[in-house]
């Protein structure tokens, strides 16, 4: 019988693309297999209304897809790595790292427009890029904004905001790196851990041996070190951590910002190591931090 691999995803355009490049490379490799999509809407996709940290965080975007792999609707699912929990539940580990796509924030004009509206706030859900933009525009306020990319960008365009923050990976993949009007580098504006990374999920005692060519080893080192540091920290998607790994010659460099709300102090540090020893790096940064500044 030809073999068979469902693949789950979130329904929309751009997780779809995510998950269709992943269906490709098995394709390609295994050409005589039957490779399909298993689309679903998330909680997280269905409350629009609030803001994640109100409705319970990025698990809400994970949690029917978790389901559909342990009832074995599905092989595998295909994530953002950084719209995922760190802690990752039991009997369903990440299998694969793709080749990371840039990792940096972008900042998006309304159509027609070559300069942000001051008088309009920046859209921008993300306590960690509230935070760094409270510092690159003073003088201009965040508003919260739920839904997809093309959603985000229907509201710019209708007026509702002077500007967007996104991931340039998710624009890239859609094919929209034209409405990109600046690049934010890693040392103003950290990004979230694994951003531009798409983990592939799967279930315990399976053979992912199909999956070693896709996984990209510099990849699973940053996801490794930034990940670490995260969960250590117990920061979730709302909470303003963020890390950001470089790899070069066997050496991982490892940026990383911690906000504590409760005095309004904000911390960032860089550490090196190397690769081989990425998660242990981010733990002993993480550790490093809390003992520095009593966190």
């Amino acid at each position: 019988m030809k073999r068979q691999v469902v693949i789950g995803s979130r329904e929309s355009k751009l997780a779809v693309v995510q998950s269709e490049m992943v269906a490709a490379h098995i394709r390609e490799h295994h050409p005589d297999w039957d490779v399909q999509l298993l689309t679903m809407k998330t909680t997280g996709d269905k409350i629009l209304d609030r803001t994640l940290d109100q409705i319970g965080g990025k698990g809400l975007f994970v949690k029917e897809l978790d389901k559909a792999l342990l009832d074995k609707r599905s092989d595998l699912s295909v994530h953002s790595l950084k719209d995922m929990p760190m802690e990752i539940p039991k009997g369903l580990p990440l299998v694969a790292f793709s080749k990371r796509e840039d990792p940096r924030d972008v900042l998006v004009l309304p159509k027609g427009c070559s300069e942000m509206d001051p008088m309009k706030p920046i859209g921008c859900s993300s306590l960690r890029r509230q935070l760094q933009l409270s510092r690159l525009f003073p003088q201009t306020p965040c508003k919260n904004i739920r839904g997809n990319v093309l959603t985000r960008l229907e509201k710019l365009d209708r007026g509702e905001y002077g500007a967007l923050v996104l991931a340039c990976a998710g624009l890239k993949r859609l094919g929209l790196e034209e409405r990109i009007s600046r690049y934010f580098e890693p040392e103003e504006m950290i990004p979230a851990a694994g951003q531009g990374i798409l983990g592939i999920q799967g279930r315990e005692g399976e053979d992912y041996s199909y999956l070693d060519v896709y996984d990209h080893q510099e990849s699973r080192y940053a996801a490794l070190a930034e990940r670490a540091f995260v969960r250590e920290l117990d920061g979730g998607c709302t909470s303003p951590v963020a890390a950001h790994a470089r790899i070069a010659e066997g050496q991982i460099r490892l940026r990383v910002l911690y906000y504590r709300e409760s005095t309004k102090d904000w911390y960032v540090d860089e550490g090196t190591g190397p690769a081989g020893e990425a998660e242990e790096l981010g733990k002993r940064m993480a550790m490093d931090m809390r003992e520095r500044y009593g966190l």
